[in-house]
């Protein structure tokens, strides 16, 4: 398949192509799926200092959930950044994008809390192992959401 120039049609065009200039991330380790692992595991080291920190912040007196939600909060800006600029390299609709971006988070959220109630209460799994399949299952499920919805371009 070409674009309207006869180009291949894994061009800056296509939806899911890798951009014309990859950025520093992409350069060194050369693999889209790479560079979201390494943004991936950034966020989760963020993830966590945010929430120590908002539950220090906090203090004893308010739930634990509210500086996970805090946590959340801080962080997606943050992720979405991350994500736009160093694994898919997009530009233009911002809060499309962010919305979607969101969108897609909140639905590995929800994967994530459903397979591992399924893997350990309704199959009985253990559950660390069951949390561990489960969550890279949906991390790689995510990368295909981000990909073909979060920072998808239309194609021409």
């Amino acid at each position: 398949m070409t674009d309207s120039a006869g180009h291949p049609a894994t061009s800056r065009g296509s939806p899911l192509a890798e951009p014309a200039d990859p950025g520093p991330l992409l350069r060194l380790v050369r693999r889209q799926e790479l560079a979201f692992a390494v943004v991936g595991a950034v966020n989760t080291a963020m993830g966590i200092g945010l929430t120590v920190g908002w539950l220090w912040l906090l203090g004893a007196a308010v739930p634990p959930s509210v500086a996970v939600a805090a946590a959340y909060a801080t962080g997606v800006g943050i992720a979405f950044v991350l994500h736009r600029h160093l694994v898919f390299r997009v530009r233009g609709r911002v809060l499309r994008d962010f919305a979607a971006f969101v969108a897609v988070n909140s639905g590995g959220l929800v994967a994530n809390a459903l397979l591992l109630e399924l893997a350990a209460t309704v199959l009985g799994f253990p559950r660390a192992p069951a949390a561990v399949v489960v969550m890279g299952t949906v991390a790689v499920g995510s990368y295909f959401g981000h990909r073909s919805i979060s920072f998808r371009r239309p194609v021409g």
